[in-house]
């Protein structure tokens, strides 16, 4: 049996992050995530933490618009007919918890690491939620080379209907034979599916004034065990998800984000150029 050795660091940092920008940044919200907050179950300083402060404010910012972006594009993709929604990574992610009435008209699988997975089912119990019928809880343990693929299907996946496949904020710690595998995977699911997968892009290119922030998460990653190792420019990301064979792919870049959710805000809030971005690959 899997131990419940607790979250990810990086996993309870972002949902601390969404909930921070319900509780700390004005209306109207880009996005609003509180479960992930009782989920995580903080110390009561939490928001005296470090990387809680003014200083990771536009991360905070990233953070929400990845995740507005993806639900957006779940919520079109089930209009259109899709029935199914993986998680890769998924942390504490609480998609099926926030948006049960979207998620019931999905199987939602949530794909991630043994303990850390086990541990969230037990917080779920105790905050009452459960699991409900439309979630399926996949462990893979990828540190012992388990296939993720295989595990989805012995879940119940359909691979020969379409779906929608998350992956945000892992590419940065796999390398690049490890994403070019999954993309590869991906790419043969059923016509239709879509891939919405975040990537870092070089240092080098972030805005100056967040390049310390990105600098400093690094050395925190690396310090930690698990370190950033992969990087892509727009063009060498669209480049790998075609060679993989998807039929159509596109770069929606941090600006994009920052004017389709951030444009009306007057109080400064948006998310980093050139940081964070995301790659949508459809089958």
């Amino acid at each position: 049996m899997p131990t419940a050795s607790g979250p990810e660091n990086t996993a309870v940092r972002v949902a601390l992050w969404r909930a921070l920008h319900v509780l700390a940044d004005a209306p109207p919200h880009v996005f609003v995530d509180e479960v992930g907050l009782a989920l995580a179950q903080p110390d009561a300083g939490w928001r005296d933490r470090p990387d809680m402060s003014a200083f990771t404010r536009p991360f905070r910012a990233s953070i929400v618009a990845r995740a507005r972006a993806v639900e957006d594009l779940v919520e079109a993709r089930v209009a259109a007919g899709v029935g199914q929604y993986v998680i890769l990574g998924a942390g504490l992610d609480t998609f099926a918890q926030r948006r049960a009435d979207l998620a019931a008209r999905l199987t939602v699988f949530e794909v991630d690491q043994p303990g850390p997975q086990a541990w969230k089912r037990a917080r779920l119990d105790a905050l009452g939620l459960g699991v409900p019928a439309h979630l399926r809880l996949v462990p893979v343990d990828f540190e012992r080379g388990d296939a993720w693929l295989a595990q989805l299907l012995a879940a119940g996946f359909d691979r020969a209907r379409p779906a929608v496949v998350a992956s945000t904020g892992v590419s940065m710690y796999l390398t690049t034979e490890a994403i070019a595998a999954t993309l590869r995977q991906i790419a043969g699911l059923a016509p239709g599916s879509t891939l919405v997968m975040s990537f870092m892009l070089p240092i080098e290119l972030a805005d100056p004034a967040v390049r310390p922030g990105i600098e400093a998460a690094a050395r925190g990653a690396r310090a930690s065990g698990t370190p950033f190792i992969t990087f892509f420019t727009p063009a060498e990301m669209l480049a790998m998800a075609r060679s993989a064979g998807f039929r159509a792919v596109e770069h929606v870049s941090a600006d994009a984000l920052a004017t389709r959710y951030f444009a009306d805000r007057a109080d400064g809030l948006r998310p980093p150029a050139n940081s964070e971005e995301l790659l949508i690959a459809t089958t």
